[in-house]
């Protein structure tokens, strides 16, 4: 009786730091994703006495689209590390904001490489079923039990060209044509558990760039650096784990 005891109980330890360690077999991601860039700089927007915390600055009219590629490295069951490739458009006007009259316009072109930490504050309970992770069975029995939730952060560069139009290039301020920049990324993300193998997300990221020339112009009445913002729908493909720990790409 003992024994029998004694065996249940190891199969049970056995059984809880199998399953801890799933998420170990498939530490390598490849992901895609597309979604609308909104631009804030100091060509179309708002004074801040109209426009307390930037909101109205997001319009249709300073929105373009971003597509970018990852691949990412799980450090543990809670933290990943990512390096990300960003092409984007970024639009800016002054046909609607607080200086309609000026008439400056300019549109941003840019690639941003950077390297981001992901940190999941709620995680998915699917990759810690062995059942659900060795049958390659999607996994949708609830939707919450499906979803991770996670914070990033890090550094990147940003290298830009900016095309004006006749008023912006021209103007007595000067103008400036493009350069490279550092950036700061920060957002908040989730993604949906969708197989073993294939997960869909959702990603809203934030860019503070250490330049006020993304839109190729500064004025005297500026208090801050560009920022943009990326929206993103993603796509990640999970890759099994060598015992050679690099991935591995057979079935």
């Amino acid at each position: 009786m003992r024994r029998s005891l004694l065996i249940l109980i190891l199969f049970c330890i056995m059984s809880q730091l199998t399953e801890a360690q799933l998420w170990k077999m498939k530490r390598y991601e490849v992901s895609g994703g597309l979604g609308p860039s909104i631009f804030s700089g100091d060509i179309g927007g708002f004074s801040p006495g109209e426009n307390i915390i930037g909101l109205k600055d997001m319009s249709f009219l300073q929105t373009r689209f971003n597509v970018n590629a990852n691949a990412k490295y799980r450090i543990s069951q809670s933290f990943s590390a990512r390096l990300s490739l960003t092409y984007g458009m970024l639009k800016a006007t002054d046909e609607r904001g607080s200086n309609p009259d000026r008439g400056f316009e300019a549109s941003t072109t840019l690639f941003e490489p950077a390297l981001i930490c992901e940190y999941y504050f709620i995680k998915n309970k699917a990759e810690n079923s062995y059942a659900f992770v060795s049958s390659g069975r999607k996994f949708l029995k609830t939707l919450f039990t499906s979803l991770d939730f996670y914070a990033f952060g890090g550094i990147g560069g940003a290298s830009y060209s900016v095309k004006p139009n006749l008023a912006l290039e021209n103007n007595s301020g000067g103008f400036n044509s493009g350069g490279f920049t550092t950036v700061i990324p920060a957002g908040l993300g989730t993604t949906l558990i969708y197989s073993p193998d294939l997960n869909f997300g959702f990603e809203i990221g934030y860019r503070y760039a250490f330049s006020d020339y993304l839109d190729g112009y500064t004025s005297q009445y500026s208090n801050s650096n560009d920022v943009y913002y990326f929206l993103n729908f993603n796509i990640t493909y999970k890759l099994k784990t060598g015992r050679n720990g690099w991935p591995s790409f057979s079935r």
